[in-house]
């Protein structure tokens, strides 16, 4: 079963691995580092079909559950635990499960992802419905914790998907979007924290970061919807507001004060030269998108 994964096969080209100096060790990582984005390519049609999914779930205040064993469900927590600063994202909104719960992100745990129905029951923990998007994260696309997730998320019709790094995987008859990218063999034979790890962070990181854009957490390219919560970030925010409005520094800090330190509504003031009230209630008809609510 094992030996047909083309994760867990022997990479001809660092067959005398142990015997490499340091610089042709890392000469050789970053050469099939190269290949992932070009992997990813080749998937990009899923991704999208698989993002269309959770603006779905969004819309309709349904959450974003990533849930792996290992690596990928480390990458999952990571991902999700991301969402909150960077784009506002409640912490319900996007959530990582990982085999074995919790602890398991910083003690391996990874017997747990033998048992299936620790997948259901983590899913029937955090009240599993309809509304929300399951996203089932797995190197081998084989581990029995996700499939019993993912089949249990189809039982209660939620949107399912499946990121594997395996061709043909198992879990990707459990999801209605399948991701399949084929990393083949790590340098270090098994090692799927590598290349598989590296592409899996790199799907996840498009799929929030577009679903986020697309629901308003996003003006040009800045990070509106983020939470001043300390210094750095307030100065962040004044730096934003600055580049989405060409105001000085001082005139930015007066805003964002006067914004109670909501950076869409101060960016609003400022264009539109209107009281905080005005420019909060155009934000909130316009669901959050700036651009929408500078043309109101």
């Amino acid at each position: 079963m094992f030996d047909k994964l083309s994760t867990e096969t022997r990479n001809q080209y660092t067959k005398n691995l142990d015997e490499m100096s340091v610089m042709d060790i890392i000469t050789m990582m970053n050469k099939e580092d190269k290949s992932v984005p070009k992997i990813i390519e080749t998937q990009l049609s899923s991704i999208e079909k698989a993002i269309h999914l959770v603006i779905q779930s969004f819309n309709q205040e349904g959450r974003l559950i990533y849930i792996g064993a290992g690596t990928s469900g480390r990458l999952g927590v990571l991902d999700a635990v991301e969402c909150v600063p960077t784009f506002g994202a409640e912490p319900e909104m996007v959530q990582g499960l990982i085999a074995g719960g919790e602890a398991a992100f910083t003690k391996a745990a990874e017997g747990a992802e033998d048992d299936s129905h620790l997948g259901k029951k983590d899913l029937q923990t955090i009240g599993l419905t309809e509304k929300d998007t399951v996203i089932g994260i797995a190197a081998s696309g084989r581990t029995p914790y996700v499939i019993g997730a993912l089949s249990y998320a189809r039982e209660r019709k939620a949107n399912t998907v499946s990121i594997a790094c395996n061709k043909e995987a198992k879990m990707s008859e459990y999801a209605d979007i399948t991701i399949e990218l084929e990393t083949g063999p790590e340098v270090l034979t098994g090692s799927t924290r590598l290349k598989a790890g590296s592409a899996q962070k790199m799907v996840l990181n498009m799929i929030s970061t577009a679903s986020m854009i697309r629901i308003g957490k996003v003006y040009q390219n800045l990070m509106v919807d983020l939470k001043p919560t300390n210094h750095k970030l307030v100065e962040r925010s004044k730096r934003i507001i600055m580049d989405a409005t060409e105001v000085d520094y001082k005139t930015a800090s007066d805003y964002l004060e006067k914004a109670k330190h909501n950076v869409k509504v101060a960016i609003v003031m400022i264009l539109l030269q209107c009281s905080y009230e005005e420019a909060r209630e155009k934000v909130l008809q316009a669901n959050g998108f700036v651009r929408k609510a500078l043309l109101n």
